[in-house]
């Protein structure tokens, strides 16, 4: 599966993953560079998914402080 299709979960969980492989060595060179370019791609991902969300509670948070302004 692609990183761009993959939710902010599976794209974590699968980075996990790649940070246990990479940790536990007996790969070689080749095979650790995949997976180190694989997890950047992951984070890369999850990155886009957190700053999308954070930009939905802060659009949230101040359509709420303009709700309460305009009751005030």
């Amino acid at each position: 599966m692609s990183s761009e299709t993959l939710g902010y979960e599976a794209a974590r969980d699968e980075l996990v993953q790649v940070v246990k492989n990479l940790e536990a060595g007996g790969l070689s060179l080749e095979e650790s560079l995949t997976l180190w370019e694989r997890g950047e791609s992951l984070a890369k991902v999850c990155e886009e998914h957190l700053a999308g969300a954070r930009k939905r509670v802060e659009s949230a948070l101040a359509a709420a402080k303009e709700a309460d302004g305009a009751e005030g």
